[in-house]
Protein backbone atom coordinates (compact mmCIF):
# COMPACT_ATOMS: atom_id res chain seq x y z
CA UNK A 1 0.00 0.00 0.00
CA UNK A 2 1.51 3.51 -1.36
CA UNK A 3 4.54 1.58 -1.70
CA UNK A 4 5.56 1.67 1.46
CA UNK A 5 6.23 -0.80 4.48
CA UNK A 6 4.56 0.29 7.76
CA UNK A 7 5.75 -0.61 11.29
CA UNK A 8 2.23 -0.62 13.24
CA UNK A 9 -0.25 -2.02 10.36
CA UNK A 10 -2.66 -3.15 13.49
CA UNK A 11 -4.09 1.08 13.12
CA UNK A 12 -5.55 0.30 9.63
CA UNK A 13 -8.17 -1.12 11.75
CA UNK A 14 -9.95 2.18 12.65
CA UNK A 15 -10.47 2.47 8.61
CA UNK A 16 -13.35 0.05 9.59
CA UNK A 17 -15.61 2.40 11.38
CA UNK A 18 -15.62 4.31 8.14
CA UNK A 19 -18.32 2.43 7.11
CA UNK A 20 -20.88 2.97 10.02
CA UNK A 21 -20.13 6.91 9.58
CA UNK A 22 -20.68 6.76 6.28
CA UNK A 23 -24.01 5.07 6.38
CA UNK A 24 -25.31 7.56 9.27
CA UNK A 25 -24.43 10.18 7.12
CA UNK A 26 -26.48 8.96 4.04
CA UNK A 27 -29.42 8.27 6.62
CA UNK A 28 -29.33 11.46 8.04
CA UNK A 29 -28.93 13.31 4.07
CA UNK A 30 -32.22 11.09 3.84
CA UNK A 31 -33.86 11.89 6.67
CA UNK A 32 -33.33 15.67 7.42
CA UNK A 33 -35.11 17.20 4.93
CA UNK A 34 -38.79 17.73 4.68
CA UNK A 35 -40.53 17.13 1.47
CA UNK A 36 -43.26 18.98 -0.08
CA UNK A 37 -45.47 17.37 -2.87
CA UNK A 38 -46.30 19.65 -6.52
CA UNK A 39 -48.55 18.17 -8.71
CA UNK A 40 -46.16 19.56 -11.53
CA UNK A 41 -42.57 21.11 -11.92
CA UNK A 42 -43.52 23.09 -14.94
CA UNK A 43 -43.41 26.12 -12.59
CA UNK A 44 -39.49 25.40 -11.51
CA UNK A 45 -38.12 24.62 -14.89
CA UNK A 46 -36.91 28.29 -15.62
CA UNK A 47 -35.73 28.75 -11.74
CA UNK A 48 -31.50 28.61 -12.09
CA UNK A 49 -30.21 25.65 -10.25
CA UNK A 50 -28.12 26.37 -7.15
CA UNK A 51 -24.64 25.36 -7.70
CA UNK A 52 -23.80 24.56 -4.11
CA UNK A 53 -26.70 21.69 -3.54
CA UNK A 54 -23.97 19.03 -4.01
CA UNK A 55 -20.76 20.86 -2.35
CA UNK A 56 -22.49 20.80 0.94
CA UNK A 57 -21.19 17.14 0.63
CA UNK A 58 -17.66 18.37 0.29
CA UNK A 59 -17.00 18.84 4.16
CA UNK A 60 -17.72 15.11 5.05
CA UNK A 61 -15.70 14.24 2.19
CA UNK A 62 -13.29 16.43 3.80
CA UNK A 63 -13.57 14.82 7.10
CA UNK A 64 -13.75 11.16 5.73
CA UNK A 65 -10.14 11.65 3.80
CA UNK A 66 -8.18 13.38 6.92
CA UNK A 67 -9.40 10.50 8.94
CA UNK A 68 -7.75 7.96 6.18
CA UNK A 69 -4.65 10.24 5.92
CA UNK A 70 -3.97 10.42 10.03
CA UNK A 71 -4.89 6.83 10.14
CA UNK A 72 -2.05 6.46 7.74
CA UNK A 73 0.05 8.28 9.80
CA UNK A 74 -0.54 6.02 12.66
CA UNK A 75 0.33 3.17 10.99
CA UNK A 76 3.91 4.64 10.49
CA UNK A 77 4.42 4.03 6.80
CA UNK A 78 8.21 3.82 6.27
CA UNK A 79 10.10 3.36 2.69
CA UNK A 80 11.27 0.14 2.00
CA UNK A 81 14.20 -1.69 3.26
CA UNK A 82 16.11 -3.50 0.65
CA UNK A 83 18.82 -5.80 1.65
CA UNK A 84 21.10 -7.61 -0.80
CA UNK A 85 23.33 -10.11 -0.46
CA UNK A 86 25.50 -11.56 -2.30
CA UNK A 87 28.93 -13.09 -3.29
CA UNK A 88 31.85 -10.93 -4.83
CA UNK A 89 35.44 -11.52 -5.35
CA UNK A 90 37.80 -9.71 -2.91
CA UNK A 91 40.03 -10.72 0.09
CA UNK A 92 40.34 -9.90 3.68
CA UNK A 93 43.44 -6.99 4.21
CA UNK A 94 45.31 -5.40 7.49
CA UNK A 95 46.92 -2.70 6.65
CA UNK A 96 49.77 -2.43 9.11
CA UNK A 97 51.30 1.43 9.18
CA UNK A 98 54.09 2.95 11.32
CA UNK A 99 53.43 6.32 12.70
CA UNK A 100 56.52 6.66 14.49
CA UNK A 101 58.46 10.64 14.96
CA UNK A 102 60.85 9.22 11.82
CA UNK A 103 57.80 9.10 9.71
CA UNK A 104 58.12 12.71 9.53
CA UNK A 105 61.20 12.71 7.35
CA UNK A 106 60.79 14.96 3.96
CA UNK A 107 62.65 12.81 1.62
CA UNK A 108 58.95 11.96 0.21
CA UNK A 109 56.12 14.72 -0.39
CA UNK A 110 55.63 16.01 1.72
CA UNK A 111 56.65 13.61 4.80
CA UNK A 112 56.64 9.93 4.65
CA UNK A 113 53.56 9.45 6.75
CA UNK A 114 51.26 11.72 4.22
CA UNK A 115 52.58 9.95 1.24
CA UNK A 116 52.17 6.73 2.44
CA UNK A 117 48.33 7.86 3.95
CA UNK A 118 47.08 9.25 0.53
CA UNK A 119 48.88 6.07 -1.29
CA UNK A 120 46.93 3.83 1.09
CA UNK A 121 43.71 5.88 0.69
CA UNK A 122 44.09 5.32 -3.01
CA UNK A 123 44.55 1.42 -2.80
CA UNK A 124 41.73 1.01 -0.59
CA UNK A 125 39.39 3.66 -3.13
CA UNK A 126 40.43 0.89 -5.95
CA UNK A 127 39.30 -2.39 -3.95
CA UNK A 128 35.72 -1.65 -3.08
CA UNK A 129 34.96 -5.40 -2.96
CA UNK A 130 37.46 -6.50 0.05
CA UNK A 131 36.94 -6.13 3.63
CA UNK A 132 40.22 -3.95 4.80
CA UNK A 133 41.39 -2.47 8.25
CA UNK A 134 43.94 -0.54 9.82
CA UNK A 135 46.68 -1.20 12.48
CA UNK A 136 48.91 1.74 13.50
CA UNK A 137 51.92 1.40 15.69
CA UNK A 138 55.09 2.98 16.99
CA UNK A 139 56.56 2.17 20.51
CA UNK A 140 53.08 0.27 21.10
CA UNK A 141 50.23 -0.58 18.69
CA UNK A 142 46.27 0.19 18.24
CA UNK A 143 43.63 -0.98 16.14
CA UNK A 144 42.57 2.35 14.49
CA UNK A 145 39.77 0.46 12.21
CA UNK A 146 38.65 -3.59 12.27
CA UNK A 147 37.99 -5.36 9.04
CA UNK A 148 34.95 -3.55 6.97
CA UNK A 149 33.86 -2.58 3.58
CA UNK A 150 32.76 1.01 4.22
CA UNK A 151 35.70 2.51 2.54
CA UNK A 152 34.49 5.84 4.00
CA UNK A 153 34.55 5.15 7.24
CA UNK A 154 37.94 3.46 6.95
CA UNK A 155 39.32 6.50 4.41
CA UNK A 156 38.25 9.30 7.26
CA UNK A 157 40.03 6.78 10.02
CA UNK A 158 42.96 6.49 8.12
CA UNK A 159 43.22 10.34 7.37
CA UNK A 160 42.86 10.75 11.01
CA UNK A 161 45.97 9.18 11.23
CA UNK A 162 48.92 11.29 12.98
CA UNK A 163 52.09 10.75 13.81
CA UNK A 164 52.13 11.29 18.25
CA UNK A 165 49.04 9.68 18.70
CA UNK A 166 50.70 6.94 21.06
CA UNK A 167 54.13 6.55 22.33
CA UNK A 168 57.36 6.64 19.95
CA UNK A 169 59.17 3.57 18.99
CA UNK A 170 59.21 1.05 16.59
CA UNK A 171 57.33 -1.83 17.67
CA UNK A 172 57.35 -3.89 14.23
CA UNK A 173 56.68 -7.08 16.23
CA UNK A 174 53.46 -5.66 17.77
CA UNK A 175 52.04 -4.04 15.02
CA UNK A 176 52.25 -6.85 13.05
CA UNK A 177 50.96 -9.38 15.75
CA UNK A 178 48.06 -6.66 16.08
CA UNK A 179 47.08 -7.21 12.16
CA UNK A 180 47.37 -10.77 12.74
CA UNK A 181 44.89 -10.78 15.86
CA UNK A 182 42.58 -8.92 13.56
CA UNK A 183 42.90 -11.47 10.46
CA UNK A 184 42.88 -14.92 12.20
CA UNK A 185 39.12 -15.68 12.82
CA UNK A 186 38.42 -14.64 9.35
CA UNK A 187 36.36 -16.96 7.43
CA UNK A 188 37.80 -15.82 3.86
CA UNK A 189 40.30 -18.04 2.43
CA UNK A 190 42.71 -15.24 1.42
CA UNK A 191 44.32 -12.89 4.47
CA UNK A 192 46.78 -10.73 3.72
CA UNK A 193 48.69 -8.16 5.49
CA UNK A 194 50.38 -4.60 4.29
CA UNK A 195 53.03 -2.97 6.72
CA UNK A 196 54.68 -0.60 6.22
CA UNK A 197 57.68 1.00 8.39
CA UNK A 198 60.92 3.24 7.94
CA UNK A 199 63.16 1.90 11.10
CA UNK A 200 64.26 -0.94 13.11
CA UNK A 201 62.09 -2.99 15.25
CA UNK A 202 63.32 -1.30 19.04
CA UNK A 203 60.14 -2.08 21.31
CA UNK A 204 57.51 -4.10 22.27
CA UNK A 205 57.50 -8.07 23.93
CA UNK A 206 56.82 -9.76 20.39
CA UNK A 207 60.25 -10.24 18.14
CA UNK A 208 58.96 -9.48 14.04
CA UNK A 209 59.81 -12.72 13.49
CA UNK A 210 57.81 -14.49 15.88
CA UNK A 211 54.58 -12.52 14.46
CA UNK A 212 55.37 -13.82 11.30
CA UNK A 213 55.77 -17.22 12.34
CA UNK A 214 52.33 -16.25 14.25
CA UNK A 215 51.05 -15.25 11.09
CA UNK A 216 52.04 -18.36 9.05
CA UNK A 217 50.20 -20.47 11.24
CA UNK A 218 46.59 -18.38 10.49
CA UNK A 219 47.78 -18.90 6.45
CA UNK A 220 48.08 -14.74 6.48
CA UNK A 221 50.57 -13.65 3.80
CA UNK A 222 52.45 -10.49 4.77
CA UNK A 223 53.52 -7.64 2.00
CA UNK A 224 56.38 -5.61 4.06
CA UNK A 225 57.59 -2.04 2.79
CA UNK A 226 60.51 -0.44 3.73
CA UNK A 227 59.89 3.40 3.19
CA UNK A 228 62.89 5.73 2.95
CA UNK A 229 65.50 6.83 0.90
CA UNK A 230 69.26 5.27 0.99
CA UNK A 231 71.60 7.07 2.92
CA UNK A 232 70.17 10.48 4.50
CA UNK A 233 66.72 12.40 4.70
CA UNK A 234 65.81 15.66 5.89
CA UNK A 235 64.04 15.76 8.88
CA UNK A 236 62.17 18.73 11.09
CA UNK A 237 63.57 19.15 13.84
CA UNK A 238 62.43 22.14 16.38
CA UNK A 239 65.31 24.59 17.56
CA UNK A 240 65.52 27.71 19.11
CA UNK A 241 64.65 29.47 15.73
CA UNK A 242 61.77 26.94 14.83
CA UNK A 243 61.70 23.85 13.00
CA UNK A 244 64.70 23.32 11.12
CA UNK A 245 65.41 20.25 8.49
CA UNK A 246 68.54 18.53 9.31
CA UNK A 247 69.73 15.04 7.79
CA UNK A 248 69.25 12.05 9.59
CA UNK A 249 70.56 8.35 8.49
CA UNK A 250 67.84 6.24 7.18
CA UNK A 251 68.22 3.06 8.80
CA UNK A 252 65.59 0.02 8.04
CA UNK A 253 66.06 -3.16 8.88
CA UNK A 254 65.58 -5.05 5.60
CA UNK A 255 66.62 -8.17 6.63
CA UNK A 256 64.02 -8.68 9.06
CA UNK A 257 61.66 -7.18 6.58
CA UNK A 258 62.67 -10.05 3.90
CA UNK A 259 62.27 -12.81 6.51
CA UNK A 260 58.99 -11.41 7.50
CA UNK A 261 57.79 -11.66 3.62
CA UNK A 262 59.69 -15.04 3.03
CA UNK A 263 58.72 -16.83 6.47
CA UNK A 264 54.94 -15.89 5.26
CA UNK A 265 54.70 -16.54 1.23
CA UNK A 266 54.96 -12.61 0.75
CA UNK A 267 57.52 -10.01 -0.85
CA UNK A 268 59.59 -7.39 0.32
CA UNK A 269 59.03 -3.93 -1.33
CA UNK A 270 61.40 -1.20 -0.85
CA UNK A 271 60.20 2.67 -1.30
CA UNK A 272 62.35 5.63 -2.25
CA UNK A 273 60.43 7.86 -3.05
CA UNK A 274 56.20 8.78 -3.95
CA UNK A 275 56.22 7.43 -7.22
CA UNK A 276 58.09 3.89 -6.11
CA UNK A 277 55.57 3.70 -3.28
CA UNK A 278 52.35 4.34 -5.60
CA UNK A 279 53.58 1.30 -7.77
CA UNK A 280 54.35 -1.04 -4.87
CA UNK A 281 51.18 -0.51 -4.09
CA UNK A 282 49.84 -1.27 -7.70
CA UNK A 283 51.41 -4.29 -7.52
CA UNK A 284 49.87 -5.38 -4.31
CA UNK A 285 46.90 -4.74 -5.61
CA UNK A 286 47.50 -7.99 -7.94
CA UNK A 287 46.88 -10.49 -5.81
CA UNK A 288 44.71 -13.30 -5.94
CA UNK A 289 41.29 -12.06 -4.96
CA UNK A 290 38.81 -15.36 -3.59
CA UNK A 291 34.90 -15.07 -2.95
CA UNK A 292 33.43 -13.30 0.51
CA UNK A 293 29.89 -12.53 1.52
CA UNK A 294 28.76 -8.93 0.95
CA UNK A 295 25.69 -7.54 2.90
CA UNK A 296 24.28 -4.12 1.85
CA UNK A 297 21.25 -2.23 3.28
CA UNK A 298 19.40 1.02 3.40
CA UNK A 299 18.10 2.04 6.46
CA UNK A 300 14.01 2.66 6.73
CA UNK A 301 13.07 5.99 6.64
CA UNK A 302 9.84 7.33 8.30
CA UNK A 303 7.20 9.09 6.25
CA UNK A 304 4.57 9.53 8.47
CA UNK A 305 4.73 13.31 8.68
CA UNK A 306 3.01 13.72 5.57
CA UNK A 307 0.47 12.03 5.87
CA UNK A 308 -0.02 13.38 9.52
CA UNK A 309 0.29 16.95 7.96
CA UNK A 310 -2.13 16.31 5.33
CA UNK A 311 -5.19 14.45 7.52
CA UNK A 312 -4.86 18.30 9.61
CA UNK A 313 -4.74 20.16 6.70
CA UNK A 314 -7.73 18.44 5.57
CA UNK A 315 -9.29 19.01 8.93
CA UNK A 316 -8.67 23.05 8.78
CA UNK A 317 -9.82 23.09 5.38
CA UNK A 318 -13.25 21.59 6.91
CA UNK A 319 -13.63 23.97 9.50
CA UNK A 320 -12.52 26.65 7.25
CA UNK A 321 -15.20 26.26 4.58
CA UNK A 322 -17.92 25.21 7.66
CA UNK A 323 -17.83 28.58 9.15
CA UNK A 324 -17.26 30.61 5.81
CA UNK A 325 -18.51 29.64 2.31
CA UNK A 326 -20.77 26.37 3.41
CA UNK A 327 -22.16 28.13 7.26
CA UNK A 328 -25.66 26.96 7.50
CA UNK A 329 -27.87 29.63 8.44
CA UNK A 330 -30.61 28.34 11.14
Amino acid sequence: MFGFEFADPEYFWLLALLAPMIAWYVWKEKHSHADLQFSSLRAFRGIPHAGNVWVRHLLFVLRVLAIVSLTVALARPQSDNSWQTYSSEGIDIMLAVDVSTSMLARDFTPDRLEAAKEVAVKFILERPQDKIGLVIFAGESFTQCPLTTDQAVLVNLMREVRSGMIEDGTAIGLGLANAVNRLKDSPSKSKVIILLTDGVNNRGAIAPVTAAELAKTFGIRVYTIGVGTYGEAPYPVQTPFGVQLRNVPVEIDEEVLKQIAAVTEGRYFRATDNLKLEQIYDEIDQLEKNRIEVKHFSKKEEKYFLFGLIGLLLLAAEAVLRYTVLRKIP
